[in-house]
């Protein structure tokens, strides 16, 4: 596996195939993602039935595999409903043309912090 900031041909997320270069793909795909995650996460939701407030934060990790699915997905965050959601919105990312290094399909791991406030 190789780290997204490292990977030679980034992979492509659904709408980005159009994208001029490795850059331009890699800053596609952190759009799509951080838009999706906008869209799916009931954090707040989880804030207010736990007594949670003020800035939360929740890192998250994945493997988006040779196949182009995400796999892998590793959280850590202040509490474990937090967590349960995190996992449940990343797994809302479609399949992927897969990450290539040396023109072969590998795993790139791709870390997301997720941050809101709660007010």
């Amino acid at each position: 596996n190789v780290t997204f900031i490292a990977i030679q041909d980034a992979p492509i997320y659904p709408g980005c195939e159009k994208a001029k270069d490795n850059k331009a793909r890699k800053k596609c795909m952190s759009e799509k993602i951080s838009k999706l995650i906008q869209r799916k996460f009931e954090g707040n939701d989880i804030a207010d039935a736990y007594g949670l407030s003020g800035k939360q934060k929740i890192d998250v990790q994945f493997t988006i595999d040779k196949t182009g699915h995400v796999t892998d997905v590793l959280t850590r965050s202040p509490h474990p409903q937090l967590d349960e959601e995190a996992v449940r919105v990343i797994n809302f990312i479609p399949e992927m043309t897969p990450g290539k290094q040396h023109d072969k399909n590998v795993g790139v791991i791709y870390n997301l912090p997720i941050i809101f406030l709660v007010e």
